[in-house]
């Protein structure tokens, strides 16, 4: 695996989707009922923010970097930053760290690494958390295997570095073999959002895989006149049955967001209901 998420740990697009998995964490919490965590793709849960990988880009000042002095009006912004200020400010907590401290005790987490040095970071970091446990496996092919959970409550989180050239055509198979045996479960799905043609075709394979409730959340922060080629300014996050209420929580969110995170012209958010409705 030739993708590095130290290079890029704590951009926008981290901040987005994290931001995201937190307000849909918050919402299962309603219920006392316990839940299960499934992060595909976990990485190593850490990110040290000052070695000279992350300095490279500097994604993550132009991330979480800009809302280090921020005091946060939207419930799930405030408890992003208050999780993840705790590790400090050169380190960013990568999603399986962020939802370990969010889980109760009735709750669980189970964090999936391929990558052999990257899951020997995820599984110090993640030592002695209770109910957590941390897989050495490929995200896409051990997924279904842990369906339906116990707790028959439960979020898939999915973030894969799209390093192949087929990745859309893997997470779209993955999650509809995964709805079929867990049709009620929440999944949430990030995409680079380079042009909308992919992650349309994504969303007609859901909807072909008998998905009726389909939720996406953008976030285009634009183009720096000084921006590289090719670097990202936008992304997605594809969720399956929200739980009620995220689109409204995350519309604010966004809204607080976007203007602390665009870079140029053309900044934009955006959240739409693609099959079903609120």
């Amino acid at each position: 695996m030739n993708y590095r998420h130290v290079f890029h740990a704590g951009n926008f697009a981290d901040v987005h989707k994290h931001v995201a998995l937190v307000c849909i964490l918050q919402r299962l919490q309603r219920k006392e009922t316990p839940f299960a965590v499934i992060d595909t793709h976990a990485g190593r849960g850490l990110y040290d923010l000052s070695t000279a990988e992350a300095a490279r880009t500097g994604e993550a000042a132009d991330g979480i970097g800009k809302l280090a002095a921020h005091s946060a009006e939207t419930p799930a912004l405030a408890k992003y930053l208050s999780v993840v200020r705790t590790f400090g400010p050169e380190t960013y907590s990568g999603s399986p760290a962020i939802a370990a401290r969010l889980l109760r005790p009735q709750d669980r987490l189970v964090a999936i690494e391929s990558e052999a040095g990257e899951f020997h970071e995820l599984a110090s970091v993640l030592a002695r958390r209770p109910n957590v446990r941390c897989m050495h496996a490929d995200g896409y092919t051990s997924l279904s295997r842990l369906l339906p959970p116990p707790e028959r409550r439960g979020v898939v989180f999915m973030d894969p570095p799209y390093e192949d050239a087929d990745e859309m055509q893997q997470v779209a198979a993955a999650i509809g073999a995964a709805h079929r045996r867990f049709a009620t479960g929440a999944y949430a799905i990030w995409y680079p959002l380079k042009s909308e043609v992919p992650a349309q075709a994504l969303a007609g394979e859901l909807e072909s895989a008998g998905i009726r409730r389909l939720l996406s959340l953008i976030m285009d922060i634009g183009s720096g006149k000084h921006d590289a080629p090719g670097r990202l300014g936008a992304s997605g996050l594809l969720v399956v049955n929200p739980p009620y209420g995220l689109d409204a929580e995350m519309r604010d969110a966004q809204a607080e967001l976007l203007p602390l995170l665009k870079r140029g012209g053309g900044a934009k958010s955006d959240i739409q209901w693609l099959i079903g409705e609120p």
